[in-house]
């Protein structure tokens, strides 16, 4: 599609996408004090079938050679412990001993929000899989962009002479503005659409040469092996929670927004979500529900693990919502 063919890190023929291991669901994680923001986003990490697979191989710590804090071996071992351990709860030590190397912004004792340190313990664990030595073109073939990454298509066309620009970004998870919608179809429908650009966005065509009205059409180019979808619960404009219910199925099939849609459907599972309650997006309390390799759900909430049925995980205000192909 015109983009350069990136160097080859992590063959995507080594991602298994169904569990290696199954077994009952691990422990629950101590929370030490508005910490449970940190613990709903490694339990969905730890029931990711192909990161937990990939993290249990020992394929990374046995080849990896940086300094000091890894974010991939802390997960490796964070992982283990959860999924070996006989204890019903554990404490994620290593993960808040070392929070400012994962970001910068949070401080221990302090509310966060789950979303930013999902972005971050991704962006973390990219890092730990990249050396000094790669060009750009070779970062979204890392682990973690085989599993989570995705490429969006941008496709403006000029309504003066009606050219065509493409351009294309990866992604390793979408946002989407839930104000006016009441299901996940309804808001990907209307992502899909095609939208005049702002005019104070003037669009300079390059074929016509002229300043001319526009419209854009976003479409996934590729899709992600785990779609991760963050519904936008703070109003952009006011702050506010936006505290609605917003209907999502337990299967979720893309092709309807793919940039090719007359291929087969790409039909992903609904294997977590995190849910946030409380009357402000400040403060409150995170928990989450993830199905375990056993093909159970369970709601994780902090120390406990209580299991639950998919009516249940499906009546949720969720707030993060994980589909695995």
């Amino acid at each position: 599609e015109g983009m350069a063919l990136p160097r080859r890190i992590f063959p995507p023929e080594k991602i298994s996408m169904d569990w290696q291991q199954r077994q009952r669901p691990g422990a629950g994680l101590c929370n030490l004090g508005s910490t449970c923001y940190i613990n709903v986003i490694l339990q969905c990490r730890t029931y990711t079938p192909p990161l937990a697979n990939y993290l249990l191989s020992y394929q990374h710590s046995q080849s990896c050679q940086q300094q000091g804090f890894c974010m991939m071996c802390t997960m490796e071992a964070h992982v283990r412990k959860v999924l070996c351990s006989s204890a019903s709860a554990i404490l994620p030590a290593a993960v808040l001993r070392d929070l400012k190397f994962i970001g910068e912004e949070f401080e221990y004792g302090r509310q966060e929000n789950a979303y930013e340190f999902l972005r971050c313990t991704l962006d973390a664990m990219h890092r730990a899989c990249l050396s000094c030595h790669l060009d750009v073109s070779s970062q979204e073939t890392t682990i973690v962009h085989q599993i989570f990454g995705g490429f969006m298509k941008s496709r403006v066309t000029c309504l003066s002479c009606q050219a065509v620009v493409d351009s294309y970004k990866a992604f390793l998870d979408v946002s989407l503005d839930i104000r006016a919608a009441s299901s996940l179809t309804t808001v990907l429908e209307d992502c899909v659409t095609p939208k005049q650009l702002d005019q104070k966005e003037c669009f300079r065509c390059s074929k016509c040469k002229k300043k001319a009205a526009a419209f854009e059409k976003v479409t996934v180019h590729r899709a992600p092996r785990v779609l991760t979808l963050c519904l936008e619960r703070a109003d952009q404009w006011t702050g506010t929670k936006i505290s609605k219910f917003v209907e999502y199925p337990e299967y979720l099939d893309l092709r309807p927004y793919m940039s090719d849609t007359a291929g087969e459907p790409l039909l992903c599972s609904l294997y977590a979500i995190v849910v946030h309650s409380g009357d402000t997006c400040l403060e409150g309390h995170f928990l989450c529900y993830a199905k375990a390799s056993n093909g159970l759900w369970y709601k994780m909430d902090d120390e406990s693990v209580d299991n639950c049925d998919i009516h249940t995980v499906l009546g949720q205000q969720a707030y993060l919502l994980f589909y695995a192909r």
